[in-house]
């Protein structure tokens, strides 16, 4: 999954990815809806505000279009204090970025390079970031737990050797469940909390805490976009470096793996997050905050340092 995604010459995100909604193989909810970065504006400037932060940071700011949203709705006096800066290590939606914010924003290949230009004072903010990250995936047998290896000709399941740090393997799943842990955005928080000493951070994505996950999903949550579709099983595997991968987060985790560095703030399903923000008239609006829709599949994790 790394390689496929982010090998520096065949990835998806290195050099393959086309664009981000129709032009390209997914659609975000910034793409739809300008409504979540109303929301994310509002609190940027309430957590920069209470931080004492100068500082705002996106995480896989995608072509740029949630940035930009972000700034536009800022307050005027925030507008002209704030500096904002870009995490983007693919450089096709890089040069999509630059050509649609300009000179408005500083970019950063890494996390730990632009803390370092925030002095490790900043807010921190992302929206389909985490489900990128590869996965582990296990399956529960009747005596133990498998874990899936990967080989170019083939996948073979055999016994874990060990399990990593996960909330999953404390629930009382079915025998043939498959879950996943994103153990390398384990790895990745314990990077950053080397580097962020003050702010706040906000995740967006699709998942759900550890007992909400895999409701109806046997065969887990990992699945790839082609064209719009959405596909799983053997199809995941096909294509490697030409279509996305992505797999549900599990919320219980993010806010086991922050301790104690990380105090939880909220964790509310986008519905609640958007509520003030939509246009009734949108139908775009209305759609991102539907809770038969993504108003539920999405939550808003928001964290805060402890200093």
């Amino acid at each position: 999954m790394a390689a496929a995604l982010h090998d520096p010459r065949q990835g998806y995100y290195a050099r393959r990815i086309r664009g981000v909604g129709q032009r390209g193989d997914f659609t975000t909810t910034p793409a739809l809806s300008s409504a979540l970065g109303k929301a994310i504006a509002a609190w940027a400037d309430q957590a920069l505000q209470a931080e004492g932060c100068r500082d705002l940071i996106e995480l896989g700011p995608g072509e740029g279009s949630l940035a930009e949203t972000v700034l536009k709705n800022l307050p005027w006096h925030r507008r002209l204090r704030i500096r904002l800066h870009l995490v983007e290590t693919s450089e096709p939606l890089r040069e999509k970025q630059q050509a649609l914010l300009g000179s408005k924003v500083r970019w950063h290949s890494s996390i730990e390079e632009a803390l370092r230009a925030c002095g490790g004072k900043a807010c921190l903010y992302s929206n389909e970031f985490a489900d990128a990250f590869p996965v582990r995936r296990f399956r529960k047998t009747p005596e133990t737990w498998e874990e899936l290896h990967l080989l170019p000709d083939y996948e073979q399941w055999s016994p874990a050797a060990e399990l990593p740090d996960s909330s999953l393997f404390d629930r009382p799943w079915s025998d043939g469940q498959i879950v996943e842990v994103h153990q390398s955005y384990q790895d990745w928080l314990t990077g950053i909390f080397t580097h962020w000493q003050q702010g706040r951070l906000l995740t967006i994505d699709y998942g759900a805490i550890d007992s909400g996950l895999y409701r109806r999903q046997p065969g887990g949550s990992l699945r790839a976009y082609f064209h719009h579709q959405h596909l799983s099983g053997s199809e995941v595997w096909a294509r490697p470096g030409h279509q996305d991968l992505t797999a549900d987060i599990n919320f219980s985790d993010l806010i086991q793996w922050s301790q104690p560095q990380a105090e939880l703030v909220s964790l509310i399903p986008q519905s609640e997050f958007l509520a003030s923000f939509v246009d009734p008239n949108d139908p775009a609006d209305r759609y991102a905050a539907d809770p038969a829709g993504p108003g539920s599949a999405f939550m808003c994790l928001d964290q805060r340092r402890i200093r």
